[in-house]
């Protein structure tokens, strides 16, 4: 008698929910990681525009030739 050897082609449910598993888990790290950077960004871009804008008061005030208010008393 022979003996029939059943190939295996493809894969189980198994295994294919496994490998969505593991992409999903993956795919939240990314997203977490990636809202840490675009909170950095936003904060240093913010920054930065406070920056900007206190420049443009000291340099309005220089060519006006006046005093600058920053809120301390002598």
């Amino acid at each position: 008698m022979k003996k029939i050897q059943k190939t295996k082609k493809g894969f189980t449910l198994v295994e294919m929910v496994l490998v969505i598993a593991i992409i999903v888990i993956l795919a939240a790290i990314l997203v977490i990681g990636i809202t840490k950077y675009i909170n950095a960004a936003k904060q240093a871009q913010a920054s930065l525009s406070m920056h900007d804008s206190s420049i443009g008061e000291v340099n309005s005030a220089i060519s006006a030739n006046t005093d600058l208010n920053l809120g301390t008393t002598i």
